[in-house]
C-alpha cells in the first residue's frame, strides 16, 4: 500500500500489517472463519505471524475482532484496545446486544488498554491512539507516520463513524452514544492526515487505488482531504439518523 504498511485482510474487511525489523504490528482481524487466510497472506508477504509483538483494535465488532483470540494465541502479542471496548473484547459480545449470538465473537483477553494520546511503539514505528467512539464506545483510531520514497506520509486507521446497527433514541446501543458521536466528529475537524485507511476498504476506494499503484506514478493512497471530506459525510448520515430515529420514537409515543 505504502511504506511499511501492509492490507492482509479479505475483500470487504481489513486486517494491517505494519512491520518494523524489530517486530511487526497487525491491526484488527477479520471473521473467525477467515483468520487462516489472514496468517496465509502474512506469510505470504515473507513474514511471520510469529514476529507480531502488538494486535490493536479498532472497535469490538465480530468482523474486525472475529480472530483477535487466535491470532493472539499464534504469535503470543499483547492485545492493546480502547478502554471502553475491553469489557466487550474480554466478554465476546456486540454492545447493546449480548443475547444477538449471531454477533458474539471468541473472547480474548485485552493486555493495555489505551486513551486518548497513548502510543503503542516498536523501533522506529508509532502509532498514537485516537478516541473516535460512537460507533463502538471505545472505538479507537490510530495515528502513524509512513515513508512515502523519501517523503514523510502521516497516516490514520479511522475506527468509524457509521451508525451501522446502533440506537440512537429509545433503548440506545450504550449511555452517551449520541455524545460520544458528536464528539468524534467535532475531533475529525482538527485531523488532518495525508493517508486514509480503515476497517472497511471500500471506506477510501482501495481497489482503485491499487489499480493507480500499479500504473506507477505517486503514491494514490497520499490523498490530503480526503479524511475531512470522508468524515463530512458519515456526520451528514449520523444527523440524518438521529433525526429519522427521534421521529420514530416520538411517532410511537403518539
Amino acid at each position: 500500500m505504502i511504506g511499511n504498511v501492509y492490507y492482509v485482510g479479505t475483500d470487504g474487511l481489513a486486517s494491517y500489517l505494519i512491520t518494523s525489523p524489530q517486530g511487526h504490528i497487525l491491526v484488527d482481524t477479520v471473521m473467525p472463519e477467515a483468520t487462516s487466510q489472514i496468517k496465509a497472506n502474512i506469510e505470504k508477504l515473507g513474514f511471520k505471524v510469529a514476529d507480531i509483538k502488538y494486535l490493536l483494535n479498532t472497535h469490538a465488532h465480530i468482523d474486525h475482532t472475529g480472530g483477535l483470540a487466535e491470532m493472539k494465541q499464534a504469535s503470543g502479542a499483547q492485545l492493546v484496545a480502547g478502554e471502553a471496548d475491553k469489557p466487550l473484547l474480554e466478554g465476546g459480545y456486540y454492545p447493546g446486544a449480548r443475547e444477538e449470538t449471531a454477533l458474539n465473537f471468541p473472547p480474548v483477553k485485552v493486555d493495555r488498554t489505551v486513551r486518548e494520546g497513548d502510543t503503542v511503539t516498536i523501533a522506529d514505528v508509532t502509532l498514537t491512539a485516537r478516541e473516535t467512539p460512537g460507533h463502538s464506545p471505545g472505538c479507537t483510531s490510530w495515528e502513524f507516520s509512513v515513508k512515502d520514497g523519501d517523503a514523510t506520509r502521516s497516516a490514520l486507521i479511522f475506527c468509524s463513524g457509521t451508525v451501522a446497527l446502533n440506537r440512537l433514541v429509545t433503548n440506545p446501543t450504550y449511555p452517551g452514544i449520541v455524545t460520544d458521536y458528536k464528539k468524534t466528529f467535532a475531533r475529525a475537524q482538527d485531523m488532518k492526515p495525508d493517508v486514509l485507511l480503515a476497517p472497511h476498504p471500500e471506506m477510501y476506494k482501495m481497489a482503485e487505488k491499487r489499480a493507480k499503484l500499479a500504473e506507477g506514478g505517486p503514491n494514490p493512497f497520499v490523498n490530503p482531504g480526503e479524511f475531512n471530506a470522508y468524515a463530512a459525510t458519515l456526520e451528514k448520515a449520523f444527523e440524518d439518523a438521529l433525526a429519522k430515529q427521534t421521529a420514530a420514537a416520538q411517532e410511537k409515543k403518539g
